[in-house]
Parts: structure tokens; sequence; C-alpha cells
């Protein structure tokens, strides 16, 4: 059973978002919250699998209940799903640095509300190779964060190598194509580099090689043109 907490200002909304999860098998609703802050207290008394936050409420909002979620050490294992109506935009990139392990539109079909929820909770991002794709284009056209990167010189040369693969949007078994190596191999690596780097996931995996200056971003105008 995946328990799942919903945290948005409009009650329209999460009536939506519940009667959808309630009529799932194997998905229960444990909890709703209005704003951000109460969704951070209900997130530490239920400890659901999911949590799906709006990006934007009045008071505390969705990015700082996510990174108030994200630096519990007793919610290491929950997994906050941004939901945004705005698509690709500044919020989605922030909510991924602050440790959101994906996002969906709020208008997005019931079928990928239900995948997205059972793809996070089993650990992994949301935050597919195409839409990786398309976050690179839309975000990254911009100087390297060095200051408040992680530092990657703790990574072997082959833990850097699928590290930048993946920001470039590529899948694992892509990865081990490049490389010559099994799909096993490369998804071990990106482990062992989500693991030295402390990000709870691919897609914080990929904000980071990007503020790190390991992959150098694109400039506007190949953003722009999706090359």
């Amino acid at each position: 059973m995946i328990r799942v907490v919903l945290v948005d200002d409009q009650a329209l909304m999460r009536a939506g978002f519940r009667a959808l999860l309630d009529a799932e098998d194997g998905i229960e609703v444990v909890g709703e919250a209005a704003d951000g802050a109460e969704g951070v207290g209900l997130v530490r008394e239920r400890v659901p699998d999911v949590v799906l936050m709006d990006v934007q409420m009045p008071g505390t909002g969705g990015i700082e209940a996510t990174r108030r979620i994200a630096a519990d050490p007793a919610l290491a294992a929950v997994r906050v799903v941004m939901l945004t109506n705005y698509g690709l935009d500044e919020y989605v990139f922030e909510a991924l640095r602050a440790g959101a392990s994906g996002f969906l539109l709020k208008d997005s079909e019931p079928e990928d509300l239900l995948t997205g929820i059972a793809v996070v909770a089993r650990g992994d991002a949301l935050l597919s190779p195409s839409v990786t794709r398309r976050l690179i284009g839309a975000f990254v056209a911009r100087p390297p964060d060095r200051a408040t990167a992680p530092g990657l010189e703790c990574l072997t040369p082959r833990e850097r190598e699928v590290t930048a693969l993946a920001a470039r949007g590529l899948t694992n078994e892509e990865i081990a194509a490049h490389m010559v190596i099994s799909p096993f191999t490369a998804k071990t690596h990106i482990s062992r580099a989500m693991t030295k780097l402390g990000a709870r996931d691919r897609a914080q995996l990929v904000v980071f090689a990007y503020e790190s200056g390991l992959v150098a971003a694109r400039t506007p105008e190949a953003a722009r043109e999706g090359t």
C-alpha cells in the first residue's frame, strides 16, 4: 500500500486528487493539508511514502516545505512530487534543488498521476529522460553555481562520466551502451555517485552535475532550439 499526503491550498483540487487516489487499489490517502507548514507537520506525523505538494501556496510555499521535509533525517524515505500549473518553470528547478523527486502538471492525465506516484514510491525520480532534456534546455543555460555545489572530487572517473551522461538525459541502458558496460554496472555507478553526493535521487544528481560545472550548460540559443 502506497501512503500519500496531499498538500494544496485549493480544497477542490485536493478533493479531486483524493477521489482519484481512493478509487485506486494499492494507494491510500492518509492526510490533507492546505499549506506548506501544515503539510510538513502532517508528513512528520504520518510519514507517508509520497507527498503531492503544490508549488505555490499562501504562507509557507511548496518549495520551502519540500526543503524542510528533505532536511529531516526521520523523513529520508518520504518522496515529494511537486504539482504545478506552469510546466517547466523556475519553481520546478528550485523544487528539484530543494529535494523534490519530480513534478507533475495539475492537468496531467489520471494514469500519469498514478504512474508517477508508483515511480517515486519505489525510489526512482519522476523525471523521464525526455523531461530531463527539456529541463536542461529550459534552466541550465546559466553559469554553474560552484559556491553552493557539492564537491565532485569524491567521485571516481567512471562515476563522473555516468553522472555527466545522466545529466544529459540518458537512461541507464543508453549510458551502458555509450560506455560499453552493462546496464546493471551503469546503475551501480549512478547509485554510488548519488550516495557520495548525498543526492536523494536521480533528479538531484542532474542538478548537482550542472551546478558543479561537471556538465556545461548549453547556450540559450541551443536551449531554445532543443538541441
